[in-house]
């Protein structure tokens, strides 16, 4: 087996950031809603588990199809060449969903799905009974969309936002490949100064902290397909060795993380220093009101409350207010915010340069983006 077919894929409005990743890996992409499709060798399934900072999974294609009827179905499944991937012993679970099809019973599907699969690799491995499944898991998902089914590998395991570094978190954590990409859809170089001042747990900065120093992601995590016998140990490897070769680690950094909330600062410390990051990023305790800024030109990025419940709009009304007002008196400071406040522009008193409309989980929010006066480029 030479090439795969892989699925990179992407939170709603982040397609092109995930494009963009793949693409600096070295591979040729097209991009649909919620996913990055691309051809590249075996090696690229460890390489861009490790690397991709905004992308959820990364799944093998094994096969897509029209499928109306079970029989449809289950006989198009049984084509698909799924010994290459699943030897005799392997696990291989079946997930699924179902979008305006005919097949609509996701359970049904899954199970036709997964007789199907056992069915070509008994008579693959010359199994007589059922399949033993004792080996590594091959996570499969039968996705059917429109009639359409697309079988796919998962080959992450546990979705890459989770590093392994967040060992304490807040009420509504930003997922870590959503913070990857809101330091990424900035222009922010690890040579100028970013103040995160809403940080909660730490995320951004984090993140902001891995980008700086062209850390992977995933190096300090593991990854499901690391037990698969078609991955050679030595892609695993090379991988690994590039992840630490490409690694700046002696990269100065100016990165701040403020919150007014000192249990959440105490958080963040933790969770820096789990990611290996205790001495490069700061931390304090702070209203946004009394941020002092020093240098020329930086870059703000933060996450701040919505106000989404009454009881608390009157107060993030005046924390947007406190936000203007200080930015004001340092406009060639690049500020980044994401909110679902419908109001953001009006209380912090400038319309945005450029807004980017973003889902933070299931919350439909706008990403506001103001350009520092003397940092024009982005």
């Amino acid at each position: 087996m030479q090439n795969v077919t892989l699925i990179a894929t992407a939170a709603m409005g982040l397609e092109s950031v995930v494009a963009n990743e793949v693409k600096e890996l070295g591979y040729e992409v097209s991009v649909e809603n919620g996913k990055v499709i691309f051809d590249a060798p075996i090696s690229a399934i460890p390489r861009c588990n490790l690397w991709l900072r905004t992308a959820d999974r990364v799944k093998i294609l094994v096969g897509e199809f029209e499928a109306k009827t079970f029989d449809e179905l289950f006989e198009s499944t049984k084509k698909l060449p799924w010994e290459r991937y699943i030897p005799e012993d392997g696990q291989f679970p079946v997930t699924g969903k179902s979008v305006k099809s005919e097949l609509h019973s996701v359970p049904d599907c899954q199970k036709i799905v997964k007789k199907s699969i056992a069915e070509k690799l008994k008579l693959k491995h010359g199994v007589v009974y059922k399949m033993p499944e004792t080996g590594a898991q091959y996570k499969i998902e039968v996705s059917l969309l429109k009639d359409k089914a697309t079988l796919t590998i998962d080959t992450s395991g546990t979705g890459l936002h989770k590093r392994g570094y967040r060992v304490g978190q807040g009420e509504a954590p930003l997922k870590e490949t959503m913070a990857a990409a809101l330091v990424l859809l900035t222009n922010w170089k690890p040579d100028f100064p970013l103040i995160d001042p809403f940080c909660g747990s730490g995320t951004i900065a984090i993140e902001a902290a891995l980008i700086g120093q062209n850390i992977a992601p995933g190096f300090n995590r593991d990854f499901v397909s690391e037990d698969w016998s078609f991955i050679k140990s030595k892609h695993w490897d090379k991988a690994f060795e590039e992840a630490e070769d490409k690694a700046n680690y002696d990269q100065e950094l100016s990165i701040v993380g403020s919150d007014i909330d000192h249990k959440m600062i105490q958080i963040a410390e933790q969770n820096a220093i789990e990611a290996g990051l205790g001495d490069l990023v700061s931390w304090k305790q702070m209203q946004v009101k009394d941020l002092s800024i020093k240098s020329e030109n930086g870059y703000i990025i933060g996450n701040p409350p919505y106000g989404q419940r009454l009881s608390d709009q009157e107060s993030v009304a005046t924390l947007y207010q406190d936000l203007g007002s200080l930015m004001k008196k340092h406009p060639s400071w690049s500020v980044y915010i994401l909110t679902a406040y419908e109001d953001f522009e009006k209380e912090y008193g400038q319309k945005a340069t450029k807004k980017r409309k973003l889902f933070n989980g299931f919350i439909q929010t706008n990403y506001y983006q103001y350009f520092g006066e003397k940092v024009r480029g982005e």
